[in-house]
């Protein structure tokens, strides 16, 4: 990242990576924050991520205003339109003077000034006529309408209205386009929740107790985890709920043997951990060397020592000679299409194709079926992701299930605290919806190792 001190700046330098296939989070999280004010911080994140989240409806004014197809402009100069229509027809608190002043003199920086005249000319039209373009008519085809309302790809509206329905499809889209909670964890073996709460509001910050998980807290303003006080110190982490509810699904106590199949960047790794008071075995595996470094320094951070990170492919893992071969529980929280997580990773949405569920299910499957004869006699296996498409949740355990008749599905509200227990289904998997519960969409099925199929009992 580019030092500057401009927030909008930043924000169209950061939207231009993120266009060539960057992340948006991973960048905001290089923004030293000594060269912004907390608002200018503020306002950094708002107009990266609403950008983001609104491309698709960007876009449609975009073509109108700007009277040719979006994707014969410039990239640079795409972006920077997209921007500052954002801030034109959803930050109602900046002047639309302002938005074209500033678009106009950051784009004298691309290609000294090439594109000066048509983001001025775009804009000024802009300022008159976008709340006139038409959108495409929902009687004659309401995937498109929404896909362009609420900024979704088409293939993906389409799907959620088959599988959830209108009314539910509409408020998951609604719900994607709103910012994402901080949510922290509390490491428990440093610090007790009511105590953290006491300390952020001491220090200016609104915190309260997350609603679901026992161990969370939802806390603002958010920003970079290293400006939240009792970070640093390894008392909390940056976590969402509904990622922290996996881990609790899990029911680990003190000593037991597990294994986090897919653990990077370590966050229900770290939780099962403490949960596990620091004691027994936690071995956590990730394919890359870049993941291994980011769970042993959030390890450390903590203080915690049963963790022993792992560079391996869990479709292939094979214990080391000193390592157990029988686990108490496995958790394999799979790589997945991540469309759950559109509010934190809005980018995914435009990049993310019909055909990556089903190649996302094959390998989910496959990591699932060879970690499982690691789970001991009686043992527990977690399956989880933060996804919402069929046939990468109940389609992959419905399959595995039927390849596997050792395994049946558990009842997992006897492990879990009682405020997430309505998130179990009558079919009992744990399922949570941004529009619904407030917390990103995932899944979760809790199954039991034993001689037979059926439910089990606890």
């Amino acid at each position: 990242m580019q030092r500057s001190t401009d927030a909008r700046a930043v924000a169209w330098e950061i939207l231009q990576r993120v266009d060539e296939g960057a992340f948006a989070d991973a960048l905001l999280g290089q923004v030293n924050d000594a060269e912004l004010e907390s608002r200018d911080r503020g306002l950094l994140t708002r107009i990266v991520y609403g950008t983001l989240a609104w491309q698709g409806y960007l876009d449609h004014l975009l073509a109108a205003c700007a009277n040719r197809p979006v994707d014969s402009l410039d990239p640079p100069i795409r972006v920077l339109l997209r921007m500052a229509l954002f801030q034109m027809t959803k930050l109602s608190r900046i002047p639309v003077f302002a938005i074209v002043d500033t678009s106009v003199e950051l784009s004298k920086r691309y290609r000294k000034g090439a594109g000066k005249g048509l983001v001025n000319a775009v804009l000024r039209r802009a300022t008159r006529e976008w709340q006139t373009v038409p959108l495409p008519s929902i009687e004659s085809d309401p995937a498109v309408h929404w896909s362009v309302l609420l900024s979704h790809p088409r293939w993906l509206v389409e799907r959620w209205l088959t599988e959830l329905g209108p009314a539910a499809t509409r408020a998951l889209l609604a719900a994607d386009n709103e910012e994402a909670p901080t949510v922290l964890r509390v490491n428990l073996l440093r610090a007790s929740r009511d105590d953290v709460i006491t300390d952020l509001r001491s220090q200016g910050f609104d915190a309260q107790p997350a609603r679901w998980s026992s161990a969370g807290i939802c806390v603002t303003p958010g920003g970079v985890p290293t400006a939240i006080p009792g970070y640093k110190e390894g008392r909390v982490s940056v976590q969402g709920e509904a990622s922290q509810l996996i881990a609790l699904l899990t029911g680990v106590k003190a000593g037991d043997c597990v294994l986090d199949a897919c653990a990077a960047p370590g966050g229900k790794a770290t939780m099962l951990a403490e949960r596990m008071n620091d004691t027994g075995t936690l071995i956590a595996l990730d394919p890359n060397e870049k993941g291994v470094k980011r769970i042993q320094e959030m390890s450390r951070r903590l203080g915690l020592r049963a963790v022993a990170a792992r560079r391996a492919d869990a479709t292939i893992w094979q214990p080391g000679s000193d390592e157990p071969t029988q686990f108490d529980c496995v958790l394999v929280d799979a790589p997945c299409t991540g469309l759950g997580t559109l509010r934190g990773h809005p980018e995914i949405r435009w990049r993310r194709t019909p055909e990556d569920a089903a190649a996302a299910a094959a390998l989910q499957l496959r990591i699932l079926e060879h970690v499982a004869s690691y789970v001991r006699p009686g043992g527990i296996l977690v399956y989880a992701t933060c996804t919402l498409t069929h046939e990468e949740n109940d389609g992959v355990v419905a399959t595995f299930l039927s390849h596997s008749a050792d395994f049946a599905l558990h009842d997992p509200r006897p492990a879990m605290p009682e405020s997430a227990r309505p998130l179990i289904g009558d079919d009992l998997f744990l399922r949570t919806f941004p529009s619904v519960h407030g917390t990103d969409g995932f899944f979760g099925a809790r199954l039991k190792r034993r001689p037979r199929t059926g439910i089990v009992s606890s």
